[in-house]
């Protein structure tokens, strides 16, 4: 029982160790939380903090496990790119091979080809990987479906008085203006969010690390009860055997001596008898 429980142990270990996958060294694109239709790239960043293809087919999906999210679709990439998501790199997708998603044909991306370009190689190949945010894509629909359209925007705006417009431009360059410090700020975004990432991993491999520890001392402390058990019982299994084989000798010691007894009789019968 004992050895069950330490294998079972050894076999999570590797589990364990996948949630600490190096993800202090990868970009996010676009900008955590900034996903389209809750797609977005990863890719891992050399000691330059340049991005360089580095993730296998499997080391993909297991950090996009350690991100907390799955890795996307072909169909959930395709969406994303309708909605705007252009890339010049390739990244593992979910059916096993890499794409890049391209709306501008260049010819350092993607062979020039516009779509979802496609690459099917062996699965040690290494690319980047996209991941999908399930809950990002969902309030991204409801944000979609909730939002007055673009058009009725303009169109309002067009019918406003002179002074309004001219109002409305100057709020148009004040928010323009008010927006460049929230890009820097979703430059920084991948830091924080892979510190995030880097917590959440970390707490889950505790938590497993935890709960096969106390699996282990349960298996030993019932494998202590049950030896402590045994004791006993072979003791009284002693003392019974002890117990028979002492009836057994006395028994004998009485069938002995009667049978004396008889050989004693029929003696004294002959001798009376002659």
């Amino acid at each position: 029982m004992i050895w069950l429980c330490i294998s079972s142990v050894l076999s999570i270990t590797p589990v364990i160790s996948d949630q600490y996958i190096e993800t202090s060294h990868i970009r996010v694109f676009p900008a955590a939380n900034q996903s389209i239709a809750g797609v977005f790239q990863v890719s891992d960043l050399n000691d330059l903090n340049q991005p360089q293809y580095g993730f296998n087919a499997s080391e993909a999906r297991r950090l996009c496990s350690a991100l907390g999210v799955n890795i996307a679709s072909k169909a959930q990439v395709q969406d994303a790119l309708t909605r705007g998501l252009e890339t010049c790199r390739f990244g593992w997708i979910d059916e096993h091979f890499a794409v890049i998603p391209r709306i501008k044909a260049l010819s350092n991306c993607g062979k020039s080809q516009t779509g979802l370009v496609t690459w099917r190689t062996s699965v040690t190949q290494k690319f980047d990987v996209f991941c999908f945010n399930e809950s990002d894509a969902a309030t991204q629909l409801r944000d979609a479906t909730t939002n007055s359209p673009l058009n009725s925007r303009d169109y309002s705006q067009q019918t406003q008085s002179p002074s309004k417009a001219a109002t409305s431009t100057r709020t148009t360059q004040s928010t323009t203006s008010s927006s460049t410090p929230k890009t820097i700020d979703n430059e920084a975004a991948p830091a924080r969010f892979v510190s995030s990432v880097q917590s959440f991993a970390g707490a889950k491999a505790i938590l497993i690390t935890s709960t096969c520890a106390l699996l282990l001392t349960a298996v030993i402390i019932l494998a202590y009860i049950k030896l402590r058990s045994r004791a006993p019982s072979s003791d009284i299994k002693q003392q019974q055997e002890y117990i028979q084989t002492e009836e057994w000798t006395c028994e004998k010691n009485i069938k002995e001596t009667n049978r004396a007894a008889q050989e004693d009789e029929t003696i004294e019968v002959v001798d009376n008898a002659s």
